[in-house]
């Protein structure tokens, strides 16, 4: 007689449909229809973008905390993130300075400032952090950083000695960098990057002209903002003595990396690793028969350090099956057989208009997960 199924479901979010968390309940719920004797982990993942915090969070335990900050326009919003037990903060920069907070026709990527952010690692600091894992994902924002370290005390200044209003249209002024007001907690932590941005901060594979017309730029707002971040990386260079806009990493999150990597000292990893590490995902991988992950579109740059790569490389040591969920995919997704990818589906059954497959992602996850799994079952069956 078979023994029961041992199922780790690890899916990314269905971005504007449904969280990480619900897409696993989804497929659980799809799963214990024909196989309800099945034992089932659900893990949520992230790769640094949003639903970090609240995966980790439910990994471990931690009660989701509630901050009063700004978006990266100034407009009030409220912002979650997380303290563990080793007085580690997980912060998420899209909770502040997100592109999803601001609607498209709204976005003005030459004002967005990831200033906000700084009242999320102020709240960690005062706790008592003595490290920060930081989120780049899901940034609506290009403006090297400049945003944070302003909160965090240091000073930018135009020749006048007057202080640049937020976003990186002002870096363009900048004249001095003033870094005595810098507050010593956020210097003495542990930074740990979650982010699989490798881009350098300027030039043709740089923050501006790589991510820039994702948050709104225009071919004439990619050469406006890779300048301003240049003159920013040449007096940041000056005032720190360290050149760091090369490095990988520093473009990620409109160059926030960089300001990271410049005033903070920060290590990079993986976000989609950190996730893991803390679900626990390479435990649960010995006992697994199978693994089911998902995410909202599945193409060929899916295995590029998104969630699903991550967790492809994984069950690929195991030797463990990997399925993959998607609400759409593209034509090109077969490529994803060649990173470990066992096979994927695509939620409708039929043609389906987007608008209506993200209003029915839960009920379809449930149905897909049904499929897959009668058919796990009838080949498990037959080989008795």
């Amino acid at each position: 007689m078979n023994e029961p199924l041992y199922i780790v479901i690890a899916p990314d979010s269905f971005k504007e449909s449904l969280s990480s968390a619900g897409v696993a309940q989804a497929i659980a719920d799809g799963i214990r229809s024909v196989a309800p004797d099945a034992t089932l982990v659900q893990l949520p993942m992230a790769d640094g973008g949003e639903g970090t915090v609240e995966a980790i969070a439910g990994s471990t335990g931690a009660p989701l905390q509630s901050q009063d900050t700004v978006n990266a326009l100034g407009e009030p919003v409220s912002a979650a993130w997380i303290m563990l037990q080793d007085r580690t903060a997980v912060i998420e920069m899209a909770s502040a300075a997100g592109l999803e907070q601001i609607a498209a026709d709204r976005r003005d990527v030459r004002r967005a400032s990831t200033f906000g952010l700084g009242a999320l690692v102020k709240a960690a600091l005062d706790q008592g952090a003595r490290r920060i894992v930081l989120g780049l994902g899901g940034s609506a924002t290009n403006d090297g950083g400049s945003g944070l370290l302003a909160a965090l005390g240091i000073r930018f200044l135009d020749k006048s000695g007057q202080p640049l209003p937020q976003g990186p249209a002002a870096l363009y002024d900048l004249h001095e960098i003033d870094l005595t007001g810098l507050d010593a907690r956020a210097a003495g932590v542990e930074w740990l990057i979650a982010s699989d941005v490798n881009n350098p901060l300027c030039g043709e594979h740089g923050a501006s002209a790589i991510f820039g017309p994702q948050k709104g730029a225009s071919p004439e707002d990619v050469r406006f903002l890779d300048g301003a971040l240049a003159h920013f990386a040449d007096l940041t260079a000056q005032a720190t003595g360290h050149e760091r806009r090369d490095e990988p990493g520093a473009g990620a999150a409109g160059g926030l990396g960089y300001a990271a990597l410049a005033y903070l000292n920060a290590v990079f990893k993986p976000g989609v690793e950190i996730v893991a590490d803390y679900a626990g995902l390479h435990k649960h991988m010995e006992k697994a028969d199978l693994v089911i992950t998902g995410e909202g579109r599945l193409d060929a740059q899916t295995l590029r350090g998104k969630t699903i790569a991550g967790i492809a490389s994984l069950t690929r040591a195991h030797h463990v099956p990997l399925i993959a969920l998607a609400g759409s995919l593209h034509e090109d997704y077969t490529k994803v057989y060649e990173g470990g990818i066992t096979a994927a589906f695509s939620l409708p059954g039929g043609p389906m208009t987007l608008k209506d497959t993200m209003q029915q992602t839960r009920q379809l996850l449930m149905q897909r997960s049904r499929d897959i799994i009668a058919v796990f079952l009838a080949g498990r069956q037959s080989r008795q």
